[in-house]
């Protein structure tokens, strides 16, 4: 089956479906590195060309950069060229009040190093708290470096309107929002979509799939609460418990699933179709890390929804309490319970903890 493609802006291609990195950092359990690495010519074979990562995902760079060689060196520079990798600049919170533009540069450096190409496709910019430092000029030091040569496009991550306004005011041109976006998580659709279109910047939706939540794999089981192995699974289960009671998501996952039943494919494939079709989303990452999950990812490709699906979804969906609010606004309280689970410091500290940790 045919991978849809779009364009960020002329000559920036991507896949619809993007390969994410997240799953491959650490915090998420073991990862079969030499295996993970691998298996990404799977999916580029397949037609997933674009892969997400960022400074951030400890050791993430690294192992794109690592496929990336590789291709390059078995295919041929042309081959390596089809691969497009969106990563992200989150400077450290304790840095913010006194990060240099030289700073800035320097972890652009690193992750053209790490990725071992010359240009970064996607630079997605993300500035724990803009009332510290000053956001507009970190971004300004990405715009020269585009002027340079390494950096193609420019991106912003987890926010909304109120806070990219100022960005694309001061003339930077935003060619994508990443924000998380999911049948769990409809936010970005309380005006963000509406201004993006106005303003020609598109969505890459992440959360597609909450952690893994909106597979089969949780249907019809019993509320697991909140202990959980790895952050990704508790930052998910709050967005659960935002939409509401347990019982409410299993009616969505089995929503989900009479849909799915309907067309052959599997619930999760649903859930990223219906992020797919909604207005002005460029593309869903989706954090499979190894090539067995290829075949279940590529289904969302294999089929619409009609009316009558999103009749059904829909009335689940109408049921939620939430979330409510501007993309990323609970996250981004860190006295919030979805504040509190983000390490703010991996750049320095790769073993940073949670806020709250003891040590």
């Amino acid at each position: 089956m045919m991978v849809e493609t779009t364009q960020l802006r002329p000559g920036h291609p991507i896949s619809r479906v993007i390969k994410g990195g997240w799953q491959l950092a650490g915090d998420h359990g073991a990862v079969d590195r030499s295996a993970a690495i691998s298996d990404m010519e799977q999916f580029l074979d397949a037609g997933i060309t674009t892969f997400d990562c960022a400074d951030i995902y400890v050791g993430v760079e690294e192992m794109i950069g690592e496929f990336i060689a590789d291709i390059r060196r078995r295919h041929g520079t042309s081959v390596a060229e089809q691969i497009c990798v969106h990563t992200k600049l989150v400077p450290d919170l304790t840095l913010l009040e006194n990060i240099q533009p030289s700073d800035v540069e320097a972890i652009v450096d690193r992750s053209l190093k790490r990725l071992q190409v010359e240009c970064l496709d996607l630079v997605q910019f993300f500035w724990w708290d803009v009332s510290l430092g000053n956001p507009v000029e970190g971004l300004g030091v990405l715009k020269d470096l585009q002027a340079k040569g390494k950096i193609r496009n420019l991106g912003l991550t987890n926010w909304d309107r109120p806070q990219i306004e100022p960005f694309v005011e001061a003339g930077f041109d935003i060619a994508a929002a990443q924000v998380q976006y999911s049948v769990l998580d409809r936010r970005p659709a309380g005006g963000l979509v509406d201004w993006a279109a106005e303003h020609d910047m598109q969505l890459v939706c992440y959360g597609t799939l909450a952690g893994g939540f909106l597979t089969e794999n949780w249907l019809d089981q019993p509320d697991p609460g909140f202990q959980f192995a790895n952050r990704s699974l508790i930052k998910y289960r709050l967005i659960i418990d935002e939409f509401g009671p347990w019982s409410r998501f299993q009616a969505l996952l089995q929503a989900l699933k009479t849909v799915g039943d309907r067309h052959g494919v599997s619930l999760s494939s649903v859930a990223t179709r219906w992020v797919l079709d909604q207005p002005q989303v460029a593309a869903a990452i989706v954090g499979a890390r190894y090539a067995r999950h290829l075949p279940k990812t590529l289904q969302v490709f294999s089929f619409s929804l009609n009316d009558e699906d999103h009749a059904l979804l829909d009335t689940v969906i109408a049921q939620a309490d939430g979330p409510v609010g501007d993309v990323f606004a609970l996250e981004a309280d860190r006295t919030s319970r979805h504040g509190s689970i983000m390490k703010y410091n991996l750049n320095s500290n790769p073993k940073d903890k949670v806020l709250g940790a003891d040590g």
